[in-house]
């Protein structure tokens, strides 16, 4: 779609990135959306490609153990979606998410060479030594982990800004084109799901099979073509002007209130402070009073030692709508507490259904093994099946019986998608289930692999697929949708922590088995002979959070309270 001056995506006051009016020949939106979903594309491709073997490589070239090794890439994975905060409050503060994507995709690329470096250089590379089996030299572990957290570091301008970029360069004042930007976030999942796609069938191949080298290489090179295509967008794209510190406009209103303690809060709105025109935040619209937690209407009190006629004090009296902000962001917290546990069980993916397909029969025909960690092809196929349909199928006819523009509401969406990760838990714990019993009717508990077939662990994958189109596509939406304007990376950034703190729960769940199983000189649950372990305790574990999740859910979405904005956001040029 080309602009112009009847482009209806194009909006008074918008420029590009050299400060031009937008306004001008060829700057239709999805355009702009194209080099932003090949960034997309080639970065998770990099990232997948680096991270969805990465516990076979803790095991094979760092020689770490199971539960050790399973961990340490809980743990890494946890702080790549932690970082994102950093990176978001850089962009909404100070320099706009355009250059935050900027610089951390350059630190990102860092990153990869290195890792590549330390799995391809003498000196570097681990290698086998110990008198009493192998252990990786220090060095060489540190080199690893070094380029593993710039990489971590990388993630984190890049993960709560993209999207919400993406999202930037369509009119939400629009209702037509309000609608187009829910399609922006199926599509941009289905292009994380393109280079996953990639990732998990060739490069895992490659690693396990021609060598860790080329096999980190290659993610190294897509992350630099992923940082050439978001740079050739750049006459496109629709800057939004970064409005302040975030942090400082909340703390302001908790300073504000709680000064104004005894005061009481009048029962007529109008009476609280507002400003005149504007919301009094660069880049943001007006957000209209609610009645939730009343307590923080205490800082838009006037009272005359506030002296209202002069210049106005925010840490004394904030706007309605600078107060409305923060109950904004305190709302999502709720929603974004029920997806850690759905967060938790999509990490199985790259740590226990890993090991547990390690265990069993890879073969495909007499001569060729598929990789273990390459089943995440079908979470990615599911992914782009269920993308596609949802978006062209299910939505349309939802829509006739619902009456929403999008099909479901968000938050209906993301219920589902939890409730779908029910079943991949107990799809997992069944096939745990089947293993172990023919294990122990064929006394197989020294074998390295069982004779069963590893397509049995399809349907896990397959259901935590499904479920991430309902779960995490509407959370990104959400999250982006009910953030107050000059929030929205923050709050990007704030629902990635839920997979942050995932992997951080799965890491304490295994630290806790562990420590609970391995009593008395008992092997545990996740031992590193899994035939003599339970792994499918472990599941059954994870599929009861699941449903009490789910149902804590139910009782928070139904009392939700949605923003109410009024006005126009008017994008501008980064100073």
């Amino acid at each position: 779609m080309n602009g112009g001056e009847d482009d209806p995506f194009v909006k008074d006051g918008t420029v590009d990135i050299h400060g031009n009016p937008a306004n001008k020949e060829n700057t239709g939106r999805w355009k702009a959306c194209s080099f932003i979903f090949g960034n997309e594309c080639c970065e998770r491709l990099a990232y997948y490609g680096m991270s969805t073997n990465l516990v076979n490589y803790f095991v094979d070239q760092l020689h770490q153990g199971n539960a050790t090794a399973a961990k340490n890439v809980n743990n890494w994975s946890g702080t790549c979606y932690v970082m994102p905060l950093l990176g978001a409050f850089l962009a909404d503060a100070y320099f706009g998410r355009y250059w935050v994507i900027a610089i951390f995709s350059i630190i990102y690329a860092l990153g990869m060479g290195l890792l590549t470096l330390s799995a391809s250089v003498k000196g570097l590379k681990p290698t086998c030594t110990g008198k009493n089996g192998c252990h990786a030299s220090s060095a060489e572990i540190v080199v690893t982990f070094i380029s593993l957290y710039l990489i971590a570091l990388g993630t984190g301008g890049i993960k709560p800004c993209v999207s919400s970029f993406g999202a930037d360069q369509f009119d939400e004042n629009d209702e037509k084109e309000n609608k187009k930007r829910s399609s922006f976030f199926t599509w941009f999942y289905f292009s994380i799901n393109v280079g996953a796609l990639i990732a998990s069938s060739v490069l895992v191949y490659i690693q396990l099979h021609v060598g860790w080298g080329w096999g980190f290489g290659v993610p190294a090179v897509a992350m630099a073509l992923a940082v050439v295509s978001f740079f050739s967008g750049s006459s496109l794209y629709r800057l939004q002007k970064p409005g302040g510190s975030p942090l400082t406009r909340v703390a302001q209103v908790i300073v504000a209130a709680f000064r104004k303690f005894k005061v009481q809060v009048p029962q007529e709105n109008e009476l609280l402070y507002e400003t005149a025109e504007g919301s009094g935040i660069e880049g943001s619209r007006k957000l209209e009073h609610t009645d939730t937690l009343r307590f923080l209407d205490k800082a838009a009190v006037p009272i005359p030692t506030d002296d209202i006629k002069g210049e106005v004090n925010p840490w004394r009296l904030c706007s309605v709508s600078q107060v409305e902000e923060l109950k904004a962001v305190l709302r999502l917290l709720p929603i974004w507490a029920t997806g850690i546990v759905f967060s938790a069980v999509y990490g199985q993916m790259s740590t226990m259904f890993v090991l547990q397909g390690n265990v069993m029969d890879q073969h495909i025909g007499p001569k060729f093994k598929i990789p273990s960690a390459s089943l995440s092809i079908f979470d990615t196929l599911s992914v782009l099946f269920w993308a596609a349909v949802y978006d062209r199928m299910i939505v349309p006819l939802a829509r006739k019986y619902t009456g929403h523009k999008d099909g479901f509401t968000v938050l209906q969406r993301m219920g589902i998608g939890l409730a779908i990760s029910v079943f991949s838990m107990v799809a997992a714990g069944i096939l745990e289930v089947a293993r172990l019993n023919m294990v122990k009717k064929h006394n197989y508990y020294d074998l390295e692999t069982v004779p069963m077939s590893i397509f049995w662990q399809i349907p896990q994958y397959f259901l935590i697929g499904c479920a991430e189109v309902f779960t995490f596509i509407a959370q990104m939406d959400f999250f982006y949708d009910q953030a107050p304007d000059a929030m929205r990376s923050v709050c990007s950034a704030i629902s990635l922590t839920t997979v942050a703190l995932g992997n951080y729960l799965s890491a304490l769940l295994v630290t806790i088995v562990t420590s609970a199983t391995t009593k008395n000189g008992s092997l545990g649950w996740i031992p590193d002979n899994l035939n003599r372990g339970h792994l499918d305790y472990f599941y059954w574990v994870l599929a009861v959070l699941s449903v009490v999740n789910f149902f804590a859910y139910l009782l928070i979405a139904r009392r939700f309270t949605y923003k109410k904005a009024k006005g126009v956001i008017l994008s501008s040029d980064i100073p």
